[in-house]
């Protein structure tokens, strides 16, 4: 991952809207606008649901209303089939692909096809065995974690320890499309921080890039968003996506926010030097020969800051100057060293 910037990963989901050839131009768009990765979504609506018109299956509210889990997956899947493919384009376009398997059958198949890390959808957090199959493959796994308590989390996060990821990150989630602001409680990533002592990311549902900015500033190191094409009218997720150059304003959002959040330490820049001039410090306000006493008549504490600190002014009372000094010149730090004040 890039540690000048938090990693962005472009997801494709739906909005290929069952063409091989958008799933492609997503890829390109992703690779254009700036995106470090793309990923996929891998199942089969056999894997993920059964055909059936019973009330549980039935989307009643949301974007999805009136759908059945069956209806949904078929039509929004990435096929099998297309993978290879998808696979081979990114790696042509030199960008990361990788993908969210759904079902122990998705990891085989990414497998063959040497998927770099793995991402588990907060939907799935909870099935333990998918969590095990990733884990032991041993590369790294990213978790989403949408609706989980942390008692949910601890299982999902030990599960993948013991059973061989050698890295975890954690992304703080909401699962809510189009998400709210009021929706989002962003300490959690620094919750999930402490509590894991891990890398935690963003995977961002909203439709406001406060939200991102803010999760970069709670220190985000993974951002995670959904892409569509420039100009697209239809998609399953395309409310909460972003599309086109709006990858690009997004990408440049989190840079700029890193930028701002700058170091991890105490820092100044030099761009600030030129101020000095406002600043305070000693100076000599009469010419003073060597061996003459300083006073509160030949020295003052004034504008600009180009000399020594006002902090020292008391203690160079009295005391004899080593050298001639002229008139409206800045007392310099080495005269501290030949009068042995301590700095």
């Amino acid at each position: 991952m890039l540690k000048h910037r938090p990693f962005f990963i472009a997801e494709i989901s739906a909005n290929h809207n069952g063409s091989l050839k958008n799933a492609k131009k997503l890829i390109e768009a992703a690779k254009k606008y700036g995106a470090d990765a793309v990923k996929l979504q891998s199942y089969t609506p056999g894997t993920i649901t059964i055909n059936s018109k019973r009330s549980e299956f039935l989307i009643k509210k949301g974007l999805w209303k009136g759908k059945t889990l069956w209806d949904l997956y078929t039509k929004a899947q990435t096929p099998f089939e297309w993978h290879k493919e998808l696979f081979d384009y990114a790696k042509k376009l030199k960008i990361t692909c990788f993908s969210t398997p759904f079902d122990e059958s998705a990891v085989d198949l990414l497998e063959s096809l040497n998927c770099p890390f793995y991402k588990v959808a907060s939907f799935e957090m909870n099935h333990i065995p998918l969590i095990k199959k990733i884990a032991q493959t041993k590369k790294p796994i990213i978790i989403s974690t949408g609706m989980a308590s942390l008692k949910e989390i601890d299982l999902a996060y030990k599960t993948a320890k013991m059973n061989g990821a050698k890295e975890i990150i954690l992304l703080y989630c909401v699962s809510n499309y189009p998400s709210k602001i009021s929706d989002f409680n962003l300490n959690n990533i620094r919750i999930l921080k402490e509590r894991y002592n891990c890398k935690v990311g963003f995977s961002d549902h909203s439709i406001d890039n406060k939200v991102v900015a803010a999760a970069i500033a709670a220190g985000a190191e993974v951002v995670e968003k959904h892409i569509a094409l420039q100009g697209q009218k239809k998609g399953f997720d395309l409310s909460f996506s972003l599309k086109g150059k709006e990858i690009k304003e997004y990408v440049q959002v989190i840079k700029d926010i890193s930028l701002i959040m700058g170091k991890k330490y105490f820092f100044r820049n030099k761009s600030e030097n030129h101020s000095l001039q406002f600043r305070r410090s000693i100076y000599a306000v009469s010419d003073i020969k060597k061996g003459e006493k300083f006073t509160k008549k030949n020295i003052m504490v004034i504008r600009p800051g180009f000399g020594i600190q006002p902090m020292y002014f008391e203690k160079l009372i009295n005391k004899k100057s080593p050298s001639d000094i002229k008139r409206e010149t800045p007392l310099k730090k080495s005269l501290l060293k030949k009068l042995r004040i301590i700095v």
